[in-house]
């Protein structure tokens, strides 16, 4: 399957664009059943994501949050979009991010009343530590579009249900704030992304939202002024910040584990036995991620070689509709810069994420950089 550490999910499509403006080197992925994403990279130019629209609802969104998973098995999944505030102290444009998800329709009807039956999700701890991290650091307020106010970050929790809550005074509006009053904002999908997280090995999700309203009955105004797009900038700049950070620190990413063992013996990330003359290896492990490469030791000439293979194989592809011409003349160029001394490993991790789609491109691409970290 492909190697997209991340996926990024939103329900609307102002957020889908505020996500997609963020990200770069962009293909499209389709799942067998019609489902369509975006693969590409972070800002930062390393880290895979995918990028899918769920449609509205908790419902919805766990369905294709699922269905993500499986398509991806990324280390995370980030929901990113608007919401409505739930107290006056919270401004348009904050962003607030889920230390905590109810799911508030949970309820029993009883004669004296509504009693609460909630279903919440807690974010992973690691992850919360990283969005406070983030929120201290300030360095994320780099990427939010020019000239634009640097909004308040808020960690708290956050209230899903299943109608748009556009008034501060009718019955629900009222039991939410009474209820539920440590939540700081009201939305209608961060419960079905947290469940199908937890069902999948309690993966984690994090929940980041712009605030574009105030669920008191202005939501026509402020989205007539253009607030949904604003809060969703804000929360796409925080979010792929946010999704650069944890693709470093969470185990099962190339860097992450990179960095766990910088002594490995490996040439950049991978580990390489050369046995000559009549010396023997063996190889014992519990887990191995990536090409296992036997033969003899690897030579410069070998990469440079597979380098021109390779651009003959991306050539043929373009002539046989594989390849579109703008992946195509991404890929070339970064093959270019593969042919660079020192810029190797960096351009054909590049170069993979983009031909990852055509299996016999990227499988060519793998076998390069296995070459490429290998050769001194």
């Amino acid at each position: 399957m492909t190697e997209v550490p991340i996926v990024v999910l939103t329900a609307l499509d102002v957020e889908y664009q505020a996500v997609r403006a963020r990200l770069t080197a962009l293909r499209p992925h389709r799942h067998r059943a019609g489902t369509r994403y975006e693969v590409g990279l972070l800002p930062d130019g390393e880290c895979h994501a995918a990028l899918g629209l769920t449609g509205v609802g908790n419902q919805s969104a766990a369905a294709l949050a699922e269905r993500a998973i499986a398509e991806f098995s990324p280390v995370a999944v980030f929901f990113v979009g608007v919401a409505g505030a739930l107290w006056d102290h919270i401004m348009l444009g904050d962003v607030v991010v889920a230390n905590r998800v109810y799911a508030y329709h949970g309820a029993t009807s009883q004669d004296d009343g509504l009693k609460a039956r909630p279903r919440s999700w807690e974010m992973a701890h690691e992850a919360e530590q990283l969005a406070h991290r983030l929120k201290r650091g300030g360095g994320w307020t780099r990427s939010l579009p020019p000239g634009a106010a640097v909004p308040e970050v808020r960690i708290g929790a956050i209230a899903a249900g299943e109608v748009v809550q556009d008034s501060a005074i009718s019955d629900q509006a009222r039991w939410i704030r009474d209820v539920y009053n440590d939540a700081l904002a009201v939305e209608m999908e961060a419960a079905g992304v947290a469940q199908a997280g937890h069902v999948n090995r309690s993966l984690p999700v994090v929940v980041v939202r712009g605030i574009s309203d105030r669920a008191n009955g202005t939501k026509a105004t402020t989205d007539g002024a253009g607030w949904q797009s604003r809060a969703a900038a804000n929360a796409a700049a925080f979010a792929t910040a946010f999704a650069e950070l944890l693709a470093r620190e969470l185990p099962g990413t190339a860097r992450a584990d990179a960095a766990a063992a910088p002594d490995a013996g490996r040439a950049g990330d991978a580990t390489t036995n050369i046995a000559r003359d009549h010396a023997h290896v063996s190889i014992q492990a519990g887990r191995i991620d990536g090409p296992v490469i036997f033969g003899q030791e690897p030579r410069r000439a070998d990469l440079t070689t597979g380098i021109h293979e390779l651009r003959d194989l991306l050539h043929r592809a373009r002539a046989a509709g594989e390849l579109d011409e703008s992946t195509y003349g991404a890929a070339l160029r970064e093959l270019e810069a593969a042919g660079t001394p020192g810029q190797q490993t960096v351009s054909l991790m590049k170069l993979r994420g983009l031909l990852m789609d055509v299996p016999d491109l990227a499988a060519k691409v793998n076998a390069l950089l296995a070459t490429a970290r290998a050769t001194p």
